[in-house]
């Protein structure tokens, strides 16, 4: 076991048993032209936050940690998203875009699209696992719980985004799953204004889990790294 720095209090864990949890970091989030800067959400955060993410990665995978990509998309016909008798195509962005706007129906988070895939930065690695979703949260209707409990994941970093979308949704299903959730702060951006990206701060470190920068979390990974 070792204790982390976070908040509000330090934390114990076994860094073997420990995962960081990518978020969403698709072109759809994070590049100019992809979903979120086409609903008009300020997306200037997320080249830093595309940088830290692929530190910590880096610091992740040379102390063996394992790397999991949640990844959001849709089939071509939609067929995935919910049909009338469910709110997810009511409130989802993509899909609630695609609905006001005609041409782009097929393009944003369609698997295979431009916007679907990964951010070139982020690319996975042969190791690393990835789990498609259709829901914010990525335990809804996705093998990613199974896949942490075969393998005897117990902790969970998150990075990614949306702070306080899918990340959240995540982080939250997380602790309710029996997980130990650490959100890193400077790792996420919110959709919305900066008091989002607070707010999720605040609902974690007061009821659903810890706080650390990506700096502290480098620091205790660069002393396992393999050798």
């Amino acid at each position: 076991m070792i204790t982390l720095p976070t908040r509000p209090e330090p934390l114990a864990i076994d860094l073997a048993r420990a995962a960081v949890v990518v978020v969403d970091m698709q072109n759809a989030f994070a590049t100019a032209g992809g979903l979120l800067d086409l609903a008009g959400h300020d997306i200037s955060g997320a080249p830093p936050v595309v940088k830290t993410i692929g530190a910590v990665l880096g610091a992740a995978r040379a102390a063996g940690m394992q790397v999991i990509y949640l990844q959001t998309g849709y089939k071509p016909d939609l067929s995935n998203g919910g049909d009338d008798t469910s709110p997810n195509p009511r409130k989802e962005t993509a899909l609630c875009l695609m609905r006001a706007r005609p041409e782009l129906k097929g393009q944003l988070l369609v698997e295979g699209t431009w916007d679907f895939q990964i951010v070139d930065e982020l690319q996975p690695q042969a190791a690393d696992l990835v789990v498609l979703k259709t829901r914010y949260s990525g335990f809804a209707r996705t093998t990613l719980d199974a896949r942490l409990r075969e393998r005897g994941i117990r902790y969970l970093f998150f990075v990614g985004i949306a702070t306080n979308v899918c990340v959240e949704s995540t982080l939250r299903d997380a602790y309710f799953h029996e997980y130990w959730p650490i959100l890193v702060t400077d790792g996420a951006m919110q959709a919305g204004p900066p008091a989002a990206h607070e707010a999720t701060i605040f609902n974690v470190e007061s009821f659903f889990g810890w706080t650390l920068t990506a700096s502290q979390l480098r620091g205790i990974l660069s002393g396992r790294a393999t050798r």
